[in-house]
C-alpha cells in the first residue's frame, strides 16, 4: 500500500529547530530548516546526518519549503545548504526571501562578532544559499517535477507566513508552518479552502490554550505599561524585530497619542526602518484596515516612537523600550534586561513563547538569580509579566483549520510533549481521524488509499440510469458495470460493445457447464421425466409473474 512518512529533524515534541521530512509519492521534501534558540552547541542546528552520513543532500531531497523567516523555521538555511551541502530550489513566499537574508545576517553578527564562535556560516555563505531561493505566490500551484506540484496559503502570523499543500499525484500533504486564526492590528487570519488532504501536519505552540479576549489582553498590557511609567519606572519589552513589533507598536502609538503622554518609547533596532519599508512594500499582506488608511496615512510611521541608543538605558526617568530578540537569549534585549534587572520599579513584559534555556523562560519560571556568562550572578528584582500576543493558533484555531481543511489524518509538530498529548486525543475523540507526534528523529508512517481518476462514457451511465435505481450521489459509492480502457495515462469506463468497436476486436462467447451428480431410487426414464416436468413448471411460472412485475415498476416509477 502507498504511504507518506513524517520525520522531525527538529520541532518533535519540541518548540524550535522546526525541520520535517516527509516522503510522498516517491518525492522527498524539507519543511522549514531552523535553528534552536536555547542552545548553542550541536543542538542549535537539526541532525542532517540523519538523511546522509557524508555526502550531499541535494541527491536525497527533491526541494526545500520555508514557512516564514524567524529564525526557529529559517536559521540553519545557509548551514543546510552551503556547508551540509544543498544545490536544488528552496521555496519561499515574496517577504520572507526579502526578509530572510537580513534576519540571518543579524543572527550571524551576533554568533560570530561578537560571541567570536567560528564553525559558522559566513555573508558570503548567505548571499548564496539566497540564490537557490524559488519565490512563491500565495494560491499559485507551482510545478516542481512532472509529479510534485506545491501550493501556498496565507497563514496570518507574520509578514509573508504561509502554509503549503504538497501534492504528488492523488497523494497530498498540508504543512502550516505558524499561524493565526484570529485577525490582529496589522495581519489577517489563516484561510486555507477544504482540500481534505491524506496528513495535516499542524503547529501546536498553543495546544492547551484557549485565549481570552484580545481586547481586554490589550487594555491590560496598556494597563500595566502605563502604571510603570507613571510611578518612575522603565519599561522593557523583547520583541522580534517583525510581527509583535507592529502590532504592539500600532497599540501603544495609538495610545500615547489619546492620553497625551510624554514619556519616550524607544526602538532598539536598526531592522525597524527595514521593516518598515518591507510593511509598506508588501502592503498587500497586512489585513484590509491597513491597506484602506494606507493612502492617507502609512501606520508603521510612528511619531511618539524613536529610535534608541545604548547611552539611554542609563538615563533617569520612565521611558520603554522595544528590544530584539524577543526571548532575552541574546543581544540589545538581554544587555538592557541587566542594567534594569536590579530596581523594582521596572518591569519586563513578555509578549510571546520563550523556549526552553532562554532568559526568558527562566524569568517567566519565577527564577530570582540568574546565573550569567562568565559565572556572575544576576539578581532580578523587576517586576516580570507575561501576556500573550503570541501570533500562533490556540487550541480552538487549530480545531477550526481541522474543521476548514477536513483531512483524513493529523500530525502535531513544534509543542510541548504533554500539551501534544492531551490535544492528540481531544482531536480524535472530536473528528474521528487518527493523529500522530512523533519525536525528533522517529518516523511516522500514514497508509493512503490514493483515488484514482476514471472517465466514464455518457453512454454507459444512460444505460445505467435506463436500467433504474437512483440518481449517482457524489457521496455513495455505486457499483457499475462495464469496460476498463487504459489508453494515454488516463483510465475511461465504457460499455463492452464501445470498448469492442474502439479497439477493434471482436465478441467471443464462452459457455460454461456443470456436471450435477442426483441419487433418485427411480429408473432413468422416470428420473427425466420428472426434471423435464419440474423445469418446464418453472419456466411457466416466470412468465406469468413477469408482465405483472412489470406492471407493477411502472407504477412505483409513476407514483415516485
Amino acid at each position: 500500500m502507498p504511504e507518506i512518512r513524517v520525520t522531525p529533524l527538529g520541532a518533535g515534541q519540541d518548540v524550535g529547530r522546526s525541520c520535517i521530512l516527509v516522503s510522498i509519492g516517491g518525492k522527498n521534501i524539507m519543511l522549514d530548516c531552523g535553528m534552536h534558540m536555547g542552545y548553542n552547541d550541536d543542538r542549535r542546528f537539526p541532525d542532517f546526518s540523519y538523511i546522509t552520513q557524508n555526502g550531499r543532500l541535494t541527491e536525497f531531497l527533491d526541494c526545500v519549503i520555508i514557512s516564514h523567516f524567524h529564525l526557529d523555521h529559517c536559521g540553519a538555511l545557509p548551514y543546510m545548504s552551503e556547508m551540509v551541502g544543498y544545490d536544488g530550489p528552496i521555496y519561499m513566499t515574496h517577504p520572507t526571501k526579502a526578509i530572510c537574508p537580513i534576519l540571518l545576517e543579524d543572527f550571524r553578527k551576533i554568533t560570530v562578532d561578537k560571541k567570536g564562535e567560528t564553525n559558522f556560516f559566513t555573508s558570503q555563505m548567505i548571499k548564496d544559499c539566497m540564490k537557490k531561493v524559488v519565490p512563491l505566490n500565495l494560491h499559485q500551484t507551482v510545478q516542481v517535477d512532472e509529479e510534485l506540484e506545491i501550493k501556498a496559503y496565507y497563514a496570518g502570523h507574520v509578514l509573508g507566513a504561509a502554509m503549503v499543500q504538497i501534492k504528488v499525484g492523488s497523494e497530498s500533504v498540508v504543512y502550516t508552518g505558524d499561524y493565526n486564526m484570529t485577525p490582529d492590528r496589522h495581519l489577517g487570519a489563516a484561510w486555507i479552502d477544504k482540500c481534505r488532504p491524506d496528513l495535516l501536519i499542524s503547529e501546536s505552540t498553543y495546544a492547551t490554550t484557549i485565549r481570552d479576549s484580545k481586547r481586554c489582553r490589550e487594555r491590560d498590557f496598556l494597563k500595566k505599561v502605563h502604571e510603570t511609567v507613571e510611578r518612575g519606572g522603565k519599561v522593557l519589552i523583547p520583541v522580534f524585530a517583525l510581527g509583535r513589533a507592529q502590532e504592539l507598536c500600532i497599540l501603544l502609538e495609538t495610545f500615547w497619542e489619546r492620553m497625551n503622554l510624554k514619556a519616550p518609547i524607544y526602538f532598539s533596532t536598526g531592522l525597524t526602518e527595514k521593516a518598515n519599508h518591507y510593511y509598506k512594500l508588501f502592503i498587500t499582506w497586512t489585513n484590509q484596515k491597513i491597506r484602506k488608511t494606507f493612502v492617507q496615512r502609512n501606520m508603521f510611521e510612528f511619531k511618539h516612537i524613536k529610535a534608541f541608543d545604548r547611552s539611554y538605558a542609563d538615563n533617569p526617568g520612565p521611558m520603554v523600550v522595544f528590544a530584539t530578540p524577543g526571548m532575552l537569549h541574546a543581544g540589545q534585549s538581554l544587555l538592557i534586561f541587566k542594567k534594569w534587572a536590579g530596581n523594582e520599579k521596572n518591569m519586563v513584559i513578555m509578549p510571546g513563547y520563550c523556549v526552553q534555556g532562554t532568559v526568558g523562560h527562566k524569568i517567566l519560571n519565577g527564577q530570582k538569580k540568574l546565573e550569567m556568562e562568565g559565572r556572575a550572578t544576576l539578581d532580578v528584582k523587576l517586576q516580570v509579566e507575561y501576556m500573550s500576543f503570541s501570533a500562533h493558533a490556540d487550541a480552538k484555531g487549530i480545531m477550526q483549520l481541522i474543521r476548514m481543511a477536513e483531512p483524513r489524518n493529523m500530525l502535531l509538530v513544534h509543542g510541548e510533549a504533554k500539551k501534544m498529548e492531551f490535544l492528540k486525543d481531544k482531536i480524535e475523540q472530536e473528528f474521528s481521524i487518527s493523529c500522530y507526534m512523533p519525536a525528533n528523529g522517529e518516523t511516522t508512517s500514514i497508509v493512503t488509499n490514493p483515488s484514482v481518476p476514471v472517465d466514464i462514457s455518457l453512454n454507459l451511465l444512460k444505460r445505467e440510469m435506463a436500467l433504474g435505481g437512483p440518481l449517482p450521489d457524489a457521496k455513495r459509492p455505486r457499483t457499475m458495470h462495464g469496460t476498463l480502457i487504459m489508453k494515454d495515462d488516463s483510465l475511461r469506463l465504457v460499455s463492452p460493445e464501445q470498448a469492442l468497436k474502439e479497439l477493434g476486436l471482436s465478441e467471443h462467447q464462452l459457455r460454461f457447464t456443470c456436471r450435477v451428480l442426483l441419487h433418485d431410487p427411480h429408473s432413468d426414464t422416470d428420473t427425466l421425466g420428472r426434471i423435464y416436468t419440474h423445469l418446464k413448471s418453472c419456466t411457466i411460472s416466470k412468465q406469468r409473474q413477469g408482465p405483472a412485475e412489470g406492471k407493477l415498476r411502472q407504477g412505483e416509477l409513476k407514483g415516485n
